[in-house]
C-alpha cells in the first residue's frame, strides 16, 4: 500500500454524519469506539465522536483533491445541500482562487469545511 494520510474530522452524531456522507456517494467502512471511517474511492475520511461541538463554532477542515470536480459538485448539488454563505449543511460554487487553483467547498453538518479542489 502506498503511503496516505487521511483527515480526522469531528462528527457531532455518527448516524447524521454517516447520512450526509453515504449522499455524496461515501460508505461507511468502520463504525465503534467513537471513531468512523468513510470511503469513496481512493478518498478515506476518518470521523472521531465530538457531540459537545457547536457546529458554528467548529475550525475543523480538509481537502478533497478530485479529478472532476465539476461532476462532484453537480452530484453534491443534486442531494439538496443549499448553496448560501452562511448555516450547515452549505455548499459555494467553483471558482479559480487568487493562487489560480479552481475549488468550491461544501461545510458538512458538523461545521468541518470541506474544500474541494480540481487535480
Amino acid at each position: 500500500m502506498a503511503d496516505q494520510a487521511t483527515p480526522n474530522l469531528p462528527a457531532i452524531d455518527f448516524e447524521e454524519t454517516s447520512n450526509f456522507y453515504q449522499k455524496l456517494d461515501f460508505e461507511e467502512e468502520w463504525r465503534g469506539n467513537g471513531w468512523m471511517v468513510m470511503t469513496r474511492g481512493a478518498l478515506v475520511l476518518e470521523f472521531f465522536h465530538h457531540p459537545e461541538l457547536a457546529p458554528g463554532e467548529s475550525w475543523f477542515s480538509c481537502c478533497l483533491h478530485l479529478d472532476d470536480l465539476d461532476g462532484f459538485h453537480l452530484m453534491a448539488r443534486a442531494t439538496g445541500i443549499p448553496n448560501q454563505s452562511a448555516g450547515w449543511p452549505r455548499m459555494g460554487e467553483p471558482n479559480i482562487d487568487e493562487s489560480g487553483i479552481r475549488i468550491a467547498y461544501i461545510v458538512d453538518p458538523n461545521g468541518s469545511l470541506i474544500r474541494l479542489i480540481q487535480n
